[in-house]
């Protein structure tokens, strides 16, 4: 039996808390297939201007967006398991052998363009269009990794598939969409970029301490995250698919079909969905982040509902959708992990890590919150990579995170800086210069006005960059080769490769 009571009020609290607040805002719109049933709002939509925030002010989706675009690739019947190469012209030679469909589900190792400009020293609030960010993933040399092993989120897959939309149709990506909702009388519209008027748009928050501060992205959104649109309006489009009205026929099972590693073993994420599950109920859903822009959207197909969370604060939208869901199915949330270690760990070698605190963890700078899996360890949600850990005593811990299995270790106290980091680097491919002092501060090619970062040491010849812009943080990792050279890898970006050219030059 479905709670609609329960689900509005639990609705009503989230938006009442924003309103108390006094700053931005959002909504929460309750749905089954055949339309919207419940909403609630609250804040404002912009706060200079005391503008409220409703269930029908347009809001950046991000990467909702996503699945949209494979909704346009099924019906334009795209041949997915094709290669990028054979779909594509002008495919980035690195990714050309990639199928189409290891592009769209995170298994295809593409890096990702957003976190190689800002390893290379280009913020994502620099304006730059889709031309200029093609030709970057056009010039990269090499994939992260091997495809099919290993689910690490990127949007280059995406943003490569408009392409592919865009050469098969003649039109622009922006008329696609536009075709798609016009049957279902949606305003839902692709949107280029920061710069591009949108009627009504909310304003993006962060916050800095105590203050309120305007996000910024001045990077080309691509179909990976453009659409524009209203809690009401993607509620209304979530409708459609779970009816399977025109002109969205068939397409949730598409869309949701089961995807497998190269092993066989299954993928949580899907064609710009992923799977979970509330208590004994399968959930289907993606997440949104842009600078300022939280939110999340979940369905239980079985049940014939969803709910939509859309929010323009910078704060978690998943937990919030969870809390409504789980109000409306009558089932519980899920529970604090048991045991859940705290502090930095690392891998024996490679790039990977993970920090753990407060209930949640950050691999490699991929933040998932973490629960209890019912047998004693712990996993992600998830909203977007899939975790399954339990410790292995006191300083181990041991499991899958995203399809590949690891052994972390904690990272002792006061882990000294390996002697053979410091000096002066350049990258073979790039040229991207980064200098790393014997202090352990470290100056890279984004710290154009002199700013240092301080590096956190791991054992074997590696350490942690931190670097901070707005409210995002990104935290890649060096790690010394046998041959000398140095690696930077991220979660989302691991091809940069260094040469010493000084000796332990400072900055």
């Amino acid at each position: 039996m479905l709670d609609w009571s329960g689900a509005r009020g639990e609705a009503a609290a989230i938006a009442e808390s924003w309103t108390r607040e006094g700053g931005p805002g959002g909504a929460v719109v309750l749905f089954d297939g055949d339309g919207i049933r419940e909403v609630a709002s609250g804040g404002f939509a912009a706060i200079e201007h005391r503008l409220p925030f409703t269930p029908d002010t347009p809001n950046r989706l991000a990467s909702i967006s996503k699945h949209i675009c494979a909704a346009l690739l099924l019906r334009a019947g795209v041949p997915l398991e094709e290669t990028l190469g054979s779909l594509l012209a002008e495919a980035p030679p690195a990714l050309a052998e990639v199928p189409l469909a290891r592009a769209l589900d995170m298994t295809g190792a593409l890096p990702d363009t957003m976190e190689a400009f800002w390893q290379q020293g280009v913020p994502f609030t620099a304006s730059l269009g889709a031309a200029e960010i093609l030709a970057l993933a056009r010039r990269f040399p090499a994939l992260n990794g091997r495809p099919g092993e290993e689910m690490a989120y990127s949007n280059t897959g995406w943003r490569l598939a408009q392409s592919v939309l865009e050469q098969r149709s003649g039109a622009s990506y922006a008329q696609l969409v536009e075709r798609l909702m016009a049957p279902l009388g949606l305003p839902i519209r692709f949107v280029g970029d920061e710069g591009e008027a949108v009627d009504g748009l909310a304003t993006g928050y962060w916050r800095d301490g105590e203050a309120w501060r305007r996000g910024r992205y001045g990077f080309n959104f691509s179909a990976s995250g453009g659409m524009a649109g209203s809690a009401t309006a993607l509620a209304r489009w979530a409708a459609a698919l779970l009816s399977g009205r025109e002109p969205l026929a068939g397409l949730l099972g598409q869309l949701v079909a089961p995807r497998t590693f190269a092993d066989g073993s299954a993928s949580v994420y899907r064609l710009g969905l992923v799977a979970s599950r509330l208590g004994e109920v399968a959930l289907i859903g993606h997440g949104g982040s842009l600078p300022g822009y939280r939110n999340h959207f979940l369905m239980a197909p079985e049940s014939g509902v969803g709910v939509v969370v859309l929010s323009n604060r910078e704060e978690e939208a998943l937990w919030p959708a969870l809390r409504v869901l789980a109000a409306l199915l009558g089932q519980p949330l899920p529970a604090p992990a048991d045991d859940t270690p705290s502090g930095l760990f690392a891998a024996e070698e490679g790039p990977f890590w993970a920090e753990f605190g407060a209930g949640a963890i950050s691999f490699m700078g991929g933040y998932e919150r973490l629960v209890g899996d019912g047998e004693g360890g712990m996993r992600s949600l998830p909203a977007y990579l899939d975790i399954r850990l339990r410790m292995a005593g006191d300083d181990a811990v041991e499991g899958l995170i995203g399809g590949v299995r690891r052994r972390l270790l904690r990272v002792p106290a006061a882990t000294p800086l390996d002697p053979r980091l410091p000096g002066r680097w350049r990258d073979r491919h790039y040229a991207a210069e980064i200098l790393i002092g014997p202090d352990g501060s470290a100056r890279l090619p984004w710290a154009a006005t002199g700013s240092e970062t301080a590096l956190t040491p791991l054992p074997g010849g590696r350490a942690l960059a931190d670097l901070v812009h707005g409210p995002w943080r990104h935290r890649p990792c060096f790690w010394l080769q046998p041959d000398g050279s140095l690696r930077l890898a991220g979660h989302r970006s691991r091809i940069l490769h260094l040469d010493r050219i000084d000796e332990g030059a400072t900055p």
